[in-house]
Order: structure tokens, then sequence, then C-alpha cells
């Protein structure tokens, strides 16, 4: 499944980032994937050894968790230290996998149930530069405003068409999650939207209630922590 989770960025926050950018220090994407990914990467990312990087990720992180949209589709147990790249004219990102399990440094390696991509430039601001998505469901065509995210299994092969015009910037990471298999995630984010609707609409009740224990009962039986 893929979700958009809207405005994990606000505008002043954007904002800033598109500042902090301009000064950010830039070096070949191909030096943070492996031999596979190397043949068909051609894009630039924040070198990580700067002071730049070490603000920006740490603001994506703070936004992720003041996300209740996030949590709930992802329901994350680890979350990889979030990358930022840049594609100028004629960079692309051919069709990939990504790698199965990352070393998160410190927090030691961890598995890919999802990937993540936060859009840090708005879509009429450049031409191209679409992700695409293959899975079970067909093919999906990605370009969202500043500030929004997409979310979709790292299992599914995916690519940046190239850009044609202007630049495209954005963070993205990856999130092992508490419930490794897509399908139950995708029947709990469905539950709990559908709780919270219900609650907004008819406040506390015995139905609410008994939902919201089949909630964690299934959220209890299928979690890995």
């Amino acid at each position: 499944m893929m979700y958009r989770i809207p405005a994990v960025l606000t505008a002043s926050e954007v904002a800033a980032f598109a500042r902090e950018l301009e000064k950010a220090p830039w070096i070949d994407g191909r030096a943070t994937v492996g031999n596979q990914g190397a043949q068909v990467k051609n894009n630039q990312q924040i070198d990580t050894r700067s002071e730049i990087y070490q603000r920006l990720q740490a603001t994506v992180l703070k936004a992720l968790q003041n996300s209740p949209l996030f949590f709930a589709a992802a329901l994350p147990r680890n979350i990889s230290s979030p990358l930022f790249n840049r594609y100028q004219q004629n960079e692309t990102y051919g069709f990939h996998v990504d790698g199965a399990v990352r070393n998160n440094g410190e927090a030691g390696w961890m598995r890919t149930d999802l990937s993540a991509t936060l859009f840090l430039c708005e879509p009429d601001s450049y031409e191209g530069g679409e992700l695409v998505v293959n899975d079970t469901y067909g093919q999906h065509s990605v370009k969202l405003p500043a500030g929004d995210m997409i979310l979709y299994p790292s299992s599914s092969l995916h690519c940046v068409t190239p850009v044609t015009q202007g630049t495209r910037v954005a963070s993205f990471m990856w999130i092992q999650s508490m419930i490794r298999d897509d399908k139950r995630r995708g029947m709990l984010f469905e539950l709990d939207s559908n709780i919270q609707t219900l609650k907004a609409r008819h406040g506390e009740s015995e139905e609410v209630l008994s939902l919201l224990n089949l909630y964690h009962n299934l959220l209890r039986e299928w979690s890995e922590i």
C-alpha cells in the first residue's frame, strides 16, 4: 500500500529548508549505494558529515514524531537517518530495489519495510522528476507539494524519472515497522482511520471502545518489538 502524508513540514519549515539547501554541500549521490544502484543513479546528496545535514535531518525526524498520520500508517519501530537528494537537468535514478536491511549507525542494522520520500520543492518548480513505483496494484507516478510525504513498500521497484527543467529536492529514508506484513499494516491503518472518523462523528461510545480494543489486540498479536 502507498500512503500520502500531507503537511509533514509546515510552509515556514519548507521555506527554512530552502534557505539551508542553498548553502548545503552536495556530493555525488552514488556514494551511498551499492554496485546495482550506482549503475542507474545520477543525482547529488547532501554530505552527511556537514553541520547543515545534522540540522536538517534532526528537523525531519522531529516532524515525523509530531505526525499522528505518519505513525498510524508506518507504525515505526526504527527510522533511518533521513538523507537529502537533488536532481538537476537530465539527472535521474533508474528502476531499482532498496536493500532489505540497512546499517543505521549506532542503532545497528534495521529491516527496510517502508521507503519514504518527503518533497521539499513545489511540483511546478521543475519538470519531470516523478517518483514511479511498481507494486502489486500497478504503476504509480508521484509528485507532491513541498512538505508532503509518500510512503510505499521498500520491496517495490521504483525510479525517479529524468528532470528536464528546474531542480527537484527531497528527503528520503527507510522505516522498519512494528508490523512486518504490508497487508496487516494496511488493515490496521484502515481500522484506525475508521475509529478516528467514528469518534469525531459520534464521540466516545461502546462501539468505538470495542473497535479500539480490537485494534490494540491485533497490534499486540502482530507487532514485533
